[in-house]
Order: structure tokens, then sequence, then C-alpha cells
């Protein structure tokens, strides 16, 4: 499955700022980071529930936001983009 992962993780004390590079570290696991804090992820089901486990540890829910949107359908249609894209689609055929 696709999807979207974004996330607000508050860096106003020290340790926000290590949630923030824990919670980027995890993503950058599983997707692609496309914006600061936000990745696009080629999933299956038992990838999005480890990563949700690991998120789990990190996260404080009263101080931060991570947010998962399923998008239905492949990335070449359901996301317009405007300016540059440095998205690499690891599926497709890569010449080294």
């Amino acid at each position: 499955m696709f999807v979207v992962i974004a996330y607000d993780v508050n860096t106003l004390t020290k340790e926000g700022r290590r949630r923030l590079r824990k919670v980027a570290k995890l993503c950058e696991g599983v997707g692609q980071r496309v914006q600061y804090s936000v990745f696009e992820c080629q999933l299956t089901d038992a990838q999005l529930e480890r990563l949700r486990q690991r998120i789990d540890k990190v996260v404080i829910p009263e101080e931060d936001n991570l947010r998962v949107y399923h998008i239905h359908g492949s990335r070449e249609d359901c996301v317009e983009i405007f300016g540059r894209d440095g998205y690499v689609d690891y599926e497709d055929v890569l010449l080294v």
C-alpha cells in the first residue's frame, strides 16, 4: 500500500529534538523523504504495523503529532507535484 507519513514533533526541549531524530530515522528506514517531515512509503500491512509499534514507543501523544495517510491508487495517479521531485521509484528498473 502507498502511504504518506507526516509528523510534527515538539522540538522545544532536548528530549523533543531527540524524538524528532528517532521518528525521522524510523521513516527513513521505510520510505522516501519528500519534505522535511513528510515521507512517501510503499509498505505491506506487516511493515506498516511494525512501524506503528516502533513509532508508538517514541512519540508522546500530548506533545507530538504523526499522521499516516493511506493513498488508494498509484503515486502517479494520486500525487500532483509543483516544483522539483526527487522521488525515485525503487520498484521500477534502475540503471547504475
